[in-house]
């Protein structure tokens, strides 16, 4: 991607220009308030700078969206006291000393038993991070398995789990990868990223074709989407 500038009046905005195999201009507003262009390759810079001057109104209220909402972003401490998300809801974490490794959800609680000493952060930490993988495991299959049933794919696409730094999920060869961090979103968030990645299995690019499609599987997907990217993104 290149860093480019566009100019209106006197404001100026910077922003990413990605050239790919698309036919039409996107345009994406992160939450950490960088702005990516995605347009075709051959795109003449006329075009693709009158196309953000007309979205500039809507460049400018993503902005004020997402600085309104933004999230500092803190080192979790694995301690008694702080807050940890499991498919959307906030639950305070407990950690308590107990002869078995094990953990355990109820009552808002997230509580993490274990057998060291509760001043061993790591092992908090890996206990819960296995517990969200484990969880993520059934919660994910029983959700994909739904909605596979419903885009009626004769092709066999099976998913699987995997650490990605920037995505929240991938559809390659036949396999949907997704994000176990992902288990902490809300279900509503969960479909949506499934039911993108097996809109890919119809169409691979994000061309108009592509999103028509997300429209009619997911209608409404791009508010849930928005709500993603803002607390977990």
């Amino acid at each position: 991607m290149i860093k480019k500038t566009i100019s209106f009046g006197v404001h100026q905005k910077e922003y990413l220009l990605a050239r790919k195999k698309r036919s039409t201009l996107g345009l994406t507003v992160k939450p950490d308030l960088s702005i990516v262009v995605s347009c075709p390759e051959h795109a003449t810079e006329e075009k693709i700078e009158a196309f953000l001057r007309k979205k500039w109104r809507w460049i400018n209220a993503q902005t004020v969206f997402f600085k309104k909402y933004q999230k500092k972003v803190y080192k979790k401490e694995y301690v008694s006291g702080e807050s940890f998300y499991y498919l959307g809801r906030q639950y305070q974490l407990i950690v308590k000393k107990n002869k078995e490794d094990r953990v355990t959800l109820s009552q808002g609680k997230l509580v993490v038993y274990s057998s060291l000493t509760m001043e061993n952060r790591e092992h908090t930490k890996l206990l819960l991070d296995m517990w969200y993988k484990e969880r993520a495991k059934v919660v994910f299959k029983d959700l994909f398995q739904e909605l596979y049933k419903v885009f009626g794919y004769k092709k066999s696409v099976r998913v699987r789990i995997a650490t990605m730094k920037r995505k929240w999920g991938s559809f390659k060869g036949s396999t949907v990868t997704l994000n176990p961090l992902l288990i902490q979103a809300s279900k509503d968030a969960i479909n949506y990223v499934i039911t993108h990645e097996l809109c890919h299995v119809r169409y691979k690019n994000h061309d108009k074709k592509f999103w028509d499609f997300m429209d009619e599987m997911y209608p409404g997907w791009e508010k849930v989407k928005e709500v993603l990217e803002v607390k977990f993104g």
